[in-house]
């Protein structure tokens, strides 16, 4: 009797096919992720700011800091995390390759008379810890930054610089916007939607690492505000790539039931589930 063939996958390649047919879906000429430009980091800015109080408060609360602390903030966009840790800690740095998302975290920091953050203006890819960071951080973040293509690289990047744990925030089931990505790829331009890679396959790649980390699961919400319906449907418009009449007429009549009215703003809004993934240094 022969033995079973016992599957043993290669996790970090099993990420790099999931990211690669992830990058083949998006639309080229989508505008609305170009992080250099201000105008969308400022309307991240407003959007993290209504829907992502709860998840950064979790977050904060999460890490096992104190005045001493140093923080590397991998991917920190206009300073989600960054800004309400500054006062918390003895220093942040902030690697963050858009300039638009850099541009709105100092003005924060201006504002609110912070100056214990560093930013590093470069991909995490790029960053050489030697020369572009005072490593060793008592923490390193990743939070919904984890969009490198050799995931491993990146891990052991993340582990090197820290001296006492990192904590990783990713998707474990398709995003909101995602979904809504799903649902328009076929009508709008006859091609189907690849989600990117989960945490299962980040768990997977941490386990064939020899890192054997904590998990908790936590519920995300993600808005979308605008100050009218017509201003609303034109960002959606664009952002799925609606050139014609009748790829327009697609997307508003899927964005539109979606629309309420909460306030003075037109609000859409979805729920999904982000894994907290951490380990404690050896």
């Amino acid at each position: 009797m022969s033995s079973p063939v016992l599957w043993d996958p290669d996790w970090n390649e099993i990420w790099k096919q999931r990211q690669k047919l992830h990058e083949s879906s998006k639309i080229s000429d989508d505008p609305s992720h170009d992080w250099n430009r201000k105008e969308n980091a400022e309307r991240y800015d407003r959007n993290a700011k209504n829907g992502y109080d709860d998840r950064v408060k979790a977050t904060i609360a999460a890490l096992d800091i104190t005045p001493e602390s140093r923080v590397l903030d991998i991917g920190a966009g206009p300073g989600t995390l960054a800004i309400p840790l500054a006062p918390l800690v003895h220093e942040v740095t902030a690697v963050e390759p858009g300039a638009g998302m850099v541009a709105i975290m100092s003005d924060h920091a201006a504002r609110n008379g912070i100056r214990n953050i560093a930013c590093v203006e470069k991909l995490w890819e790029d960053v050489d810890i030697a020369r572009d960071l005072k490593a060793p951080y008592d923490i390193v973040i990743a939070s919904l930054s984890l969009t490198m293509y050799d995931i491993r690289e990146a891990l052991q990047k993340m582990d090197a610089a820290a001296t006492d744990s990192v904590h990783l925030f990713w998707f474990a089931d398709m995003a909101f916007w995602e979904r809504m990505d799903a649902d328009l790829g076929e009508p709008l331009h006859g091609l189907p939607y690849h989600p990117g890679p989960k945490a299962d396959c980040l768990f997977g790649v941490l386990y064939q690492m020899g890192i054997y980390p904590d998990v908790t699961m936590l519920p995300m919400a993600k808005e979308y505000r605008f100050g009218s319906r017509d201003e609303m449907l034109m960002f959606f418009r664009k952002r799925f790539g609606a050139k014609t009449p009748e790829q327009e007429r697609i997307v508003d009549e899927y964005i539109s039931p979606k629309i309420r009215r909460q306030g003075e703003e037109e609000v859409i809004s979805g729920n999904s589930t982000l894994a907290h993934i951490w380990w404690k240094k050896k």
